[in-house]
């Protein structure tokens, strides 16, 4: 290397820091006088990892030509279809632009939408889905956990690309959320309570029952922390250090703790917010992604410093209940198949939905929510009435009347209220569509009947032997062309299916079930003979 380049080098090493220098003291004014004249909304960015100090620091003004750089390089890759390396850039971008949320919100969803959409594979989707859920969640809202957007834009994720239908792969990605997130809570319904008044700091528990320390040095761990990851990897204690802590209290109050600090570590979710959510309107399941849209529009709701309660998070809280009413309770997961995966309403929630239609609309005055309102009440007595609750149904049918009290269709008693709603459905229905209604119903029945729910398995076979009559009688003169088996035949078809399709538990509760009901009706059948012969 010759001397004038040497001195290039030595001029350059001088030059550079004392650029990097004034580059810095200049940002740092600019952002003060920023600040001071409220010519920004954000103030800087407060318990950021050390990778965002550093770049909002170091780099100063060229982050946003670093950002702008990588931006051109996103766009690039998805227009020629390469979406591997975009994660790592949507990471990036959200590290050099923290507080610039709508960055985030836009790279979240085209991750979650516009890239998942684009893969074959199920399994492959929910990861893109999934990666949008985690750029929100763990990246952005760690460095704006005030910002009502992002919450808003978390929960949309759930309720909308996860809980609807739109993509015909929601059910698996309904079926992994439930199978993950059991893991952590150790259970199908974890006791929110016990979980809320956890301690979540080891160091208190270890100093409460010293016998952990012990047990731990049995086990061959070194550290409690080192049980905690081998806890999370497993989903449970070792026999080994169960075997050597032998102490019930003990096990179950670090049980509580490790799997409050994995819920909130790791999902961001706490257990005492969870447990005022469930106080407030009803017992969710947290498997189910409406509880999760629930979570994050309340907290979207609480951070938002506007005075009013936005009017989005509202909305989604409302949209969510009703969904957590209408298929709410996981009845089925099969890790080995996601089709078999199934929801029935929870219908202890519908006061609760109702309530909240009504404050809604008496918040934000805005005629959707009324309308809302009153297709919920239609729903909801429709429901009712299919899971045997009469009076219930009857009750939201009067609801209606007051509502909408020009509405000529409300005035109808509840059997012909609810008969003509399902009429409305299947009236133009082909032969299909029809057959899907009614299988459906008893599909269901049969679900209902193997928990031991024998109203509501009753009312919806009633109600498949009712749509089935009316689809008769609106097809009866085409009937050889658009018409259907009997009605027994499919009944029957339909319960050995059940027999056969559902897990090897619930199939023997079922066929339990199904024996008793022949056994009532053996007996039914002999009091009614010796009272003729009488």
């Amino acid at each position: 290397m010759n001397t004038k380049t040497l001195k290039i080098f030595a001029i350059f090493a001088v030059v550079l820091p004392v650029f990097i220098f004034l580059s810095n003291s200049l940002q740092k004014k600019m952002n003060d006088i920023k600040i001071a004249e409220k010519l920004t909304d954000a103030a800087p960015v407060e318990n950021a990892p050390p990778i965002v100090a550093f770049t909002t620091v170091a780099l100063g003004s060229f982050r946003g030509i670093v950002a702008d750089m990588l931006w051109l390089r996103v766009i690039n890759l998805q227009d020629e279809g390469q979406y591997f390396e975009m994660v790592q850039l949507a990471s990036w971008i959200t590290k050099l632009q923290p507080r610039f949320t709508g960055a985030t919100a836009y790279l979240a969803w085209n991750m979650a939408y516009n890239i998942s959409v684009t893969c074959s594979s199920f399994e492959d989707r929910w990861r893109w889905v999934n990666k949008g859920i985690e750029l929100i969640r763990d990246e952005a809202l760690n460095y704006n956990p005030g910002d009502p957007l992002l919450y808003r834009e978390l929960g949309w994720i759930y309720q909308h690309k996860v809980g609807n239908v739109m993509d015909d792969a929601n059910i698996y990605y309904k079926n992994q959320i439930a199978i993950e997130i059991m893991k952590a809570f150790g259970t199908q319904y974890p006791d929110w309570e016990r979980l809320a008044s956890a301690s979540d700091k080891l160091e208190s528990i270890e100093k409460k029952y010293p016998q952990i320390s012990a047990a731990l040095e049995i086990a061959n761990f070194a550290s409690l922390s080192e049980l905690e990851t081998d806890f999370r990897k497993v989903g449970d204690f070792s026999e080994k250090f169960l075997s050597a802590l032998n102490d019930a209290a003990a096990k179950n109050s670090l049980d509580a703790s490790l799997r409050k600090r994995w819920l909130k570590q790791r999902y961001k979710l706490d257990p005492v917010r969870i447990l005022a959510i469930d106080e407030k309107y009803g017992a969710f399941d947290w498997r189910l992604p409406e509880a999760h849209a629930m979570y994050w529009a309340t907290l979207g709701i609480e951070y938002d410093k506007s005075g009013k309660i936005n009017v989005n998070c509202d909305r989604m809280i409302t949209q969510s209940l009703k969904e957590a009413f209408m298929a709410g309770r996981i009845l089925i997961i099969d890790k080995n198949d996601y089709r078999n995966f199934m929801t029935v309403p929870n219908i202890r929630l519908a006061d609760a939905v109702r309530k909240n239609f009504e404050d809604a609309y008496e918040r934000q005055k805005i005629s959707s929510f009324k309308s809302a309102l009153e297709n919920f009440l239609v729903d909801a007595a429709v429901l009712l009435y299919n899971f045997g609750q009469y009076k219930k149904a009857d009750e939201y049918l009067k609801h209606l009347r007051k509502l909408s009290p020009q509405n000529d269709k409300f005035k109808a008693p509840l059997d012909t209220f609810v008969i003509k709603e399902w009429i409305e459905d299947v009236q133009m229905s082909s032969p299909r569509q029809a057959m899907d209604i009614i299988s459906g119903l008893i599909f269901r029945s049969c679900y209902l009947l193997a928990g031991g729910d024998k109203d509501a398995a009753f009312a919806h076979e009633r109600l498949a032997s009712i749509v089935y009559k009316k689809y008769y009688s609106d097809q009866k003169e085409s009937w050889g062309r658009t018409g259907l088996p009997p009605f027994d035949k499919i009944k029957n078809d339909i319960t050995q299916k059940c027999i056969e399709l559902f897990p090897p538990n619930i199939s023997a509760l079922f066929q339990d079930q199904l024996k008793n009901m022949q056994s009532e009706k053996k007996a039914d059948e002999k009091l009614e003979k010796e009272n003729s012969e009488l």
